[in-house]
This record gives C-alpha cells, sequence and structure tokens, in this order.
C-alpha cells in the first residue's frame, strides 16, 4: 500500500468537475460539442443531471486516486513532474483509445479533439494537484 493524500484526491476531483464545466461551456466549446454529438438544449435538459454529475464525479475519483498512484511510482512530487506524469497517463492510455474508439465509431475527428483536450487538461491539472499536495 502507498499512502494516499485523499483530500488531494478529493480536490483533484472537485478541479476535473470545475474545468469540465468550463470546458465543455457555451463560450469555450460546449456548441460545437453538442453540434457534434446531436445533443440539444432540450435532450439535455431532459437528461439525470444528479446521476449524470454524480456518475462523473465518482468517476473523476477514481481517476485522481488512480493517478495518485503514477504519481508515487513515478516519483513525480514536483509542479512539473506531476503535470508530466498526467501528460504521460493520457498519451499511453487517453488518446490511444480514444483515437481508436473516433475512427471505428466513425466520428468527426473535431469530437476527438474536444473530448481529448478535455482529458488532457484534467490529467494536467490532477497531476499538478497530486504531487503538489502529496
Amino acid at each position: 500500500m502507498i499512502p494516499i493524500n485523499y483530500v488531494a484526491v478529493f480536490i483533484a476531483a472537485v478541479l476535473a468537475m470545475v474545468s469540465g464545466f468550463v470546458w465543455y461551456s457555451k463560450a469555450a466549446f460546449g456548441k460545437q460539442w453538442m453540434r457534434l454529438t446531436g445533443v440539444t438544449e432540450a435532450s439535455a435538459k431532459a437528461g439525470n443531471m444528479p446521476l449524470l454529475y454524480g456518475t462523473m464525479f465518482v468517476g473523476a475519483l477514481v481517476e485522481a486516486y488512480v493517478l495518485s498512484h503514477f504519481i508515487h511510482y513515478a516519483g513525480a512530487y514536483s509542479l512539473i513532474n506531476g503535470i508530466k506524469t498526467g501528460v504521460w497517463a493520457w498519451l499511453g492510455f487517453v488518446i490511444t483509445t480514444s483515437l481508436a474508439n473516433s475512427m471505428f465509431e466513425g466520428r468527426p475527428i473535431k469530437l476527438l479533439y474536444i473530448n481529448a483536450g478535455y482529458a488532457l487538461v484534467n490529467l494536467m491539472i490532477m497531476g499538478a494537484v497530486l504531487a503538489v499536495l502529496w
């Protein structure tokens, strides 16, 4: 067992939610994302938002918890090394699977850029927080 700073994990998960709110806002990439996915204002409002956001938060907690292990194993206990660890995790696990899924699903490359871009920024923020607060 490695020591885990659960406060840092929680903070990283909260920041993931905040960065997602900003990234997918209409001022950033929200309008493009909606057009590319076919999501409308009406269909978004009809969704079970507490369930969706709750599930996303649990996922962010898991992501931060696992990334904290990567931070420990890499010995990445500085801001820059935490960010680098997030980038490596993104490169090795996120973009590779996202690219394959996008290609097989025939999704627009712009949608990949939006979603994978968010994942990259998110992992960089989480990596920074987890490394600095280790």
